[in-house]
């Protein structure tokens, strides 16, 4: 973060000092900003805030003892650190990104970059990052830091020498994006999907459609919308944005072009086209989805003047930047586990059984492990059971559902095909474990995913015998 006073801090956060030192309110403060305790280093600021499952003004006296400069905190706690008291520590944390990003803004250099879409926010943002780190000094979220208090630590870790900051997006519900695009003030906007990901907060897909919408709706004249021309909702935006619009797909009127799309266990390659480049790029990444997060992660950086030769040399060198993506693990006994279970949404889980499909070969067998996809609301069941559905017609020879939340799978997969044991619903993720244990074999490949709050990348790493 950019230095600034405790005294500053307060300031900007709307504030107030308590029993402050002159000397120490008037030292500058760098260091990272927190939430949690156990990340606290010297020189760090701890936020204090109250979330769903603890409160962090219990854990002050552990951030102190780690070395925390400064706590800001909604009321009084014991610290020997310099402490600012604001009334609302989510809207403080808000106000500070703000400025901090602003600051660096005047400098003239910093360019930022927002990613919202229902599916592969992550993955573009880990492309963008590489190859925006690849040139100049580049801040990204780590994991997935994209809601109202993930995203403000993740701009405040710029300091006066960014030249690019990606900001991830994400929402449970309308007007979170447009609180997170107030306070980044993107110059480039980017729209990858609209899907039913967290659909029962947003009371379906035009609701869901509206809320992406704000990434675009408030960008300048000045600024850049990079829009999914495959995906009518998103392409649909271009009518609500003010700023130059961009396009990505696989059409042929698309400004950045994919074609010739091939997948297999060692990736995903395809053609790419932009004005007078055409050349082949070949992924380290698993997942036919991934070609149109390559293309927006592109689209981005050709439109900020990055070489595009450069920055798809780059993107054929990452490979899976966080766990329970798309993660292919080699299991005992000759099985592959394609563990890809950090979350789930309806178009996610088609993504993924289409990818577990076109990589497993004509002599081994697939096998799906499949858990709820949470907080769809009233269209759970029907999700569910197209889940189902889609499995028996991508001739996926296993179903393992898990859960009860998730039954509709097994049940739709039951009345679709006409099976003999090809599906399983079990309780747990014992249960599930017990069986597969029981019936891999050499050969198979194992898709695992599921929404996180069902612990299915857990099973995952069970079933390849990972340990940490």
């Amino acid at each position: 973060m950019i230095a600034l006073t405790p005294r500053q801090i307060a300031d900007i956060s709307g504030g107030r000092l308590v029993h402050p030192e002159e000397a120490r309110v008037a030292t500058p403060v760098d260091g990272t900003v927190e939430t949690d305790s156990r990340l606290v280093t010297p020189g760090s600021i701890f936020f204090a805030l109250r979330g769903e499952v603890t409160d962090g003004h219990l854990f002050v006296e552990a951030a102190t003892a780690n070395g925390a400069a400064l706590v800001v905190a909604e009321r009084e706690v014991e610290t020997t650190a310099p402490l600012v008291i604001v009334e609302d520590g989510v809207v403080a944390l808000s106000r500070l990104a703000a400025a901090v990003v602003e600051h660096v803004r005047r400098l003239g250099r910093l360019k930022v970059v927002g990613v919202t879409g229902s599916n592969g926010k992550t993955s573009t943002k880990n492309m963008l990052r590489a190859v925006l780190s690849d040139v100049a000094p580049t801040v990204a979220p780590q994991g997935s830091f994209n809601n109202h208090v993930g995203a403000p630590i993740s701009m405040l870790r710029i300091d006066e020498d960014t030249e690019y900051l990606v900001v991830e997006m994400g929402a449970s519900g309308p007007g979170e994006i447009a609180r997170l695009v107030d306070i980044a003030r993107p110059d480039t906007g980017v729209v990858l999907k609209v899907g039913l990901a967290h659909a029962g907060g947003f009371g379906g897909i035009e609701g869901t459609r509206a809320a992406k919408a704000e990434m675009v709706t408030d960008l300048p004249a000045t600024g850049t919308a990079v829009l999914n021309a495959d995906d009518d909702r998103v392409a649909g935006m271009a009518s609500v944005t003010a700023a130059r619009v961009v396009t990505f797909g696989q059409g042929a009127s698309a400004d950045y072009r994919a074609s010739d799309i091939d997948v297999s266990a060692a990736g995903t390659s395809f053609t790419f086209e932009h004005g007078d480049t055409s050349r082949r790029v070949s992924l380290r990444i698993l997942g036919e989805h991934h070609v149109m997060n390559a293309l927006a992660a592109l689209s981005v950086v050709g439109e900020w003047g990055v070489d595009l030769d450069r920055a798809v040399t780059v993107l054929e060198g990452v490979t899976r930047a966080e766990r329970w993506r798309m993660e292919v693990l080699d299991a005992p006994g000759g099985v592959t586990v394609v563990n890809d279970a950090y979350n789930a949404s309806p178009d996610s889980v088609a993504a993924a059984l289409k990818t577990l499909a076109q990589i497993t070969g004509p002599d081994h067998r697939s096998v799906a492990v499949l858990g709820e996809m949470a907080e769809l609301g009233e269209y759970a069941r029907d999700e569910h059971d197209r889940v189902g559905r889609l499995v028996v017609r991508l001739n996926v020879g296993q179903l393992v559902v898990v859960g009860h939340e998730a039954r509709h799978i097994h049940m739709a997969a039951g009345l679709e095909g006409s099976w003999d044991g090809e599906s399983v619903l079990v309780d747990t993720i014992d249960e599930a474990y017990d069986f597969l244990r029981g019936t891999l074999r050499a050969g198979d490949v194992v898709l695992v995913k599921s929404s996180k709050s069902a612990g299915l990348r857990l099973l995952g790493d069970r079933l390849a015998g990972v340990t940490a």
